[in-house]
């Protein structure tokens, strides 16, 4: 039997929720396969542990992680901490070290939701956002001066380099060819950016020369904002940089229903190290405690983590089973516009994985 090494990474607020909501799936996941097995071990970093220490991660941390096979991680934030530490101690802390710079996020409407859009289907909205993960404007470079003067100072420089863009490009053309439709949107804004983005749009046409059977396009994000909501058929895949997909894939999970409903996989292609699978949404400290959190991204997850173990079989149950749940209306969490409770989703998902003989 395989066994795999999976680091938990709760963290705070409903993602401590949905953490423990997906390792049950993904325990009911092995007990229906029979042919692998998980162990979790759990580390309780975030919000709660840098109130008692000062630190999100503890030092040697990022060491500890090195030998599992996969990490589940909840969100990180809380009212009282602010965003820009709880980020930067937790989350890229663990995604720069091991070169996670593949974030991939897909996005459709699963049976049962209504997009917001009128008279949008599941055949007009099924996406994969590929979001560059380690650089551009989140590389962490620049700095403050002259603080709390007049005069003070604060930069924020994207950094794009020739080997990070033509990584994510490659990543994100092998992806779209990978798909039936062999379709790629590059969202740019080099009308404004006229040197990194330049770059990145240099670089997308030299590669996109290796990839003749793929059909690709290249949109402004301010203009990929109206395609996505006006145009939703006419895009596939999309690459963008760190800060356009992180927008515009909120505004996909949107328009597909729910940010709850929306996963993500960091990827370190490579495998050199560890890669990390979350859902899309926050710490949601507005709902946290009242047992309504949906769950939906964190198994949708855990499907992507199966499916980067190497258990594709296992992948497919959980992703028929999810479905199966959110077909029904009454299984609906209230971000949907029901009243099931995070536990009623899990209880059903769990049913329906162990009932599964596909």
């Amino acid at each position: 039997m395989k066994k795999y090494e999976i680091a938990a990474i709760p963290g705070d607020g409903i993602g401590k929720e949905v953490v423990a909501a997906g390792l049950r799936v993904l325990d009911a996941c092995a007990q229906r396969d029979g042919r692998f097995d998980l162990k979790v071990e759990n580390f309780p970093w975030g919000s709660d542990y840098y109130k008692a220490y000062g630190v999100l991660m503890p030092e040697g941390g990022i060491d500890r992680l090195k030998a599992f096979d996969a990490i589940y991680f909840g969100a990180v934030g809380a009212p009282d901490v602010p965003d820009h530490l709880t980020l930067w101690g937790l989350r890229l802390a663990i995604c720069q070290p091991f070169d996670q710079y593949a974030n991939v996020r897909p996005t459709r409407i699963l049976p049962g939701i209504q997009s917001p859009l009128r008279g949008v289907t599941a055949d007009d909205l099924d996406w994969v956002i590929v979001r560059e993960n380690s650089e551009g404007e989140y590389a962490g470079q620049g700095g403050r001066s002259h603080r709390g003067l007049p005069e003070e100072v604060a930069t924020e420089v994207s950094i794009f380099t020739r080997v990070g863009v033509t990584r994510i490009m490659r990543f994100a053309f092998e992806l779209a060819q990978s798909r039936p439709r062999k379709l790629l949107t590059v969202v740019t804004k080099s009308n404004a950016q006229r040197h990194g983005m330049v770059l990145w749009d240099e670089i997308a046409r030299e590669v996109a020369a290796d990839f003749p059977d793929v059909t690709w396009d290249k949109m402004l994000v301010d203009a990929m904002t109206v395609r996505m909501t006006l145009h939703p058929k006419s895009i596939d895949t999309i690459v963008a940089t760190n800060l356009h997909a992180d927008i515009l894939s909120d505004l996909a999970a949107a328009l597909a229903g729910s940010i709850g409903i929306a996963p993500t996989a960091n990827l370190n292609p490579g495998r050199k190290f560890p890669s990390m699978f979350e859902p899309i949404h926050g710490s949601a400290f507005d709902i946290t405690g009242k047992g309504i959190a949906n769950p939906v991204g964190t198994f949708w997850s855990a499907v992507m983590m199966l499916e980067h173990l190497g258990e594709p079989v296992a992948a497919a149950r959980l992703m028929r089973a999810i479905e199966r749940v959110t077909a029904d209306p009454a299984l609906h969490t209230p971000d949907l516009g029901g009243t099931a409770t995070t536990d009623m989703v899990t209880d059903a998902v769990c049913a329906a994985i162990l009932g599964d003989n596909e």
